[in-house]
């Protein structure tokens, strides 16, 4: 694993987006919510002072992976839904929603929104990485 973070930060008054590229799975929730503020065209990619904060949070819940994060400048982060939903997609991922604690080979995670990977051909297990059957 090379020293790169995993999640890379994105700052704004008021909030903090945070973005982990490999467990995007490219729905394009961000960018057709706010295309002001997603535009993969554009560096950085993530602009989240270009949009006030309740509807950045809103739109970054969206997000069926989790690749996207936030937090406001008062240390709150998003409240998980209650109960814990899962959602198995027509090709067989799983879209989990809630109060989540994942056990990875990279230690514990704490999530509220995650795509978990059906088939068993995912290189970033539990996560879908669109390799297998159940990402295409």
């Amino acid at each position: 694993m090379s020293g790169k973070p995993l999640r890379k930060a994105y700052k704004a008054p008021g909030i903090t987006v945070t973005f982990e590229a490999r467990l995007c799975l490219h729905a394009a929730e961000c960018i057709n919510g706010l295309p002001e503020v997603f535009d993969p065209d554009r560096r950085p990619w993530i602009q989240p002072d270009a949009a006030p904060a309740d509807r950045l949070t809103e739109v970054v819940r969206r997000c069926p992976s989790g690749a996207l994060q936030y937090e406001l400048i008062n240390g709150a982060t998003e409240i998980a839904d209650r109960p814990t939903q899962i959602t198995r997609t027509q090709v067989g991922q799983l879209i989990v929603r809630g109060e989540l604690s994942l056990v990875t080979e990279e230690g514990t995670r704490t999530e509220t929104r995650v795509t978990l990977c059906g088939c068993g051909q995912s290189q970033l297990q539990p996560f879908c990485d669109h390799s297998g059957v159940c990402g295409h």
